[in-house]
């Protein structure tokens, strides 16, 4: 039941502050008209040369959903980043305390044959 509950305030954690960001309009366009980038990362520039190099490229597929900004894009990435990080430190913090728990376990039981 707990680890139920535990998942289920992560998961209303991440969602209340996922989904408002990510449903936010656009920011409007700059006096020139250009959309306005804050955060423009390593995806744009890689995208801006590949238009130099190949003006006829097409992208293979769309999103599905894009982000009103990149500065939610990169709220998200943070994100994902963030659980990957917790997850890998969970799965060490379990094998670091399983093994040493296998080696008490064995220890003993050594010195159980030892005092027989």
């Amino acid at each position: 039941m707990k680890r139920h509950q535990n998942f289920l305030l992560l998961l209303a954690v991440v969602l209340l502050t996922a989904l408002p960001l990510w449903l936010v309009q656009k920011p409007a366009a700059d006096a020139v008209g250009q959309p306005v980038e804050l955060f423009a990362g390593a995806d744009n520039k890689a995208k801006d040369l590949i238009g130099e190099i190949d003006p006829n490229y097409r992208p293979w597929f769309k999103p599905l959903m894009e982000p009103a900004s990149a500065e939610i894009a990169s709220l998200l990435f943070a994100l994902q980043a963030a659980l990957g990080a917790g997850f890998i430190g969970y799965y060490l913090g379990v094998s670091v305390t399983r093994e040493r728990m296998q080696r008490e376990a064995q220890m003993c039981a050594e010195k159980k044959l030892s005092a027989d």
